[in-house]
């Protein structure tokens, strides 16, 4: 993770993109190192969210390209499972999308929005919304801890 802080703004928002993928990557360090050295914070929590943002969007659209029977064949999902996702996304809608910034099921939750073909934009609002708050979060956290 250092090896991406030391690229500055890139660095941290490809560790942000990567992270919102099915890749196991921890943005949060890159963002904190950065923020330990003097970055400015707005602008880390801007590109952190950026970043993050367009790799669950990124999923998202990968969701978009699934088929029934890919999953079957290469998961042994059934379609009886496969229509109990769909119904709780269809209860809940697009503001599930909010909760994609959510460790482990965060990803899978952004391929199943794009699977299920929920509206896009409704859901690009709210991934937005759920990854900045989640990184201004932290963010603050990491600038009171080190400020305080």
């Amino acid at each position: 993770m250092e090896s991406y802080a030391e690229w500055g703004y890139l660095g941290l928002f490809l560790a942000s993109f990567l992270a919102a993928t099915i890749l196991p990557m921890s943005s949060e360090i890159v963002l904190s190192l950065l923020i330990a050295n003097h970055y400015n914070l707005a602008m880390c929590l801007g590109v952190a969210t950026l970043g993050n943002w367009l790799g669950g969007m990124t999923s998202y659209g990968l969701g978009r390209l699934g088929k029934w029977g890919f999953l079957h064949k290469y998961f042994k999902i059934t379609r009886k499972k496969i229509r109990s996702f769909k119904t709780k996304i269809d209860r809940y809608g697009s503001i599930m999308a909010f909760f994609c910034w959510l460790p482990i099921l965060g990803d899978p939750l952004a391929v199943g929005l794009g699977f299920f073909k929920t509206k896009i934009t409704s859901v690009a609002f709210w991934m937005f919304w759920g990854k900045l708050i989640r990184y201004g979060v932290w963010g603050g956290i990491t600038y009171w801890g080190i400020n305080a």
